[in-house]
């Protein structure tokens, strides 16, 4: 199965080995620029910001998008995907810790390990 990443972050090792495919550069470019948000938006601009991420995927024939980013674009970007019989997908993650103790200082690093996908 073949997945396309619609979110800001490249996919990560376990993401790419389920599937998941990166956009070219150029078109992360766009689509990092859709999905930032540095003001309030109106409903019609985050209707016209789903509408360009969701017209993505089935320009390059895939039929599942892993989504994620602002939530309150994701109902709208979700309806765009189903509309165009594409299948939007969360990724699931666990979250795992570990402490290190250097010179008597604890540093604490979370890692993010992709677990799966939740399909809405």
């Amino acid at each position: 199965m073949n997945i396309l990443n619609l979110t800001q972050h490249k996919a990560t090792k376990e993401q790419l080995e389920a599937g998941v495919i990166d956009l070219s550069e150029k078109n992360r470019e766009f689509l990092i620029k859709e999905l930032t948000f540095d003001e309030m938006p109106s409903r019609e601009e985050i209707k016209r910001r789903a509408e360009n991420i969701g017209l993505i995927p089935g320009q390059y024939g895939f039929m599942f998008a892993m989504i994620g980013g602002a939530p309150f674009l994701m109902p709208s970007l979700e309806k765009v995907l189903i509309r165009e019989s594409i299948s939007p997908l969360y990724a699931f993650s666990k979250r795992e810790s570990v402490e290190v103790n250097k010179e008597g200082n604890i540093i604490k690093t979370s890692i993010f390990v992709h677990k799966g996908f939740i399909s809405i």
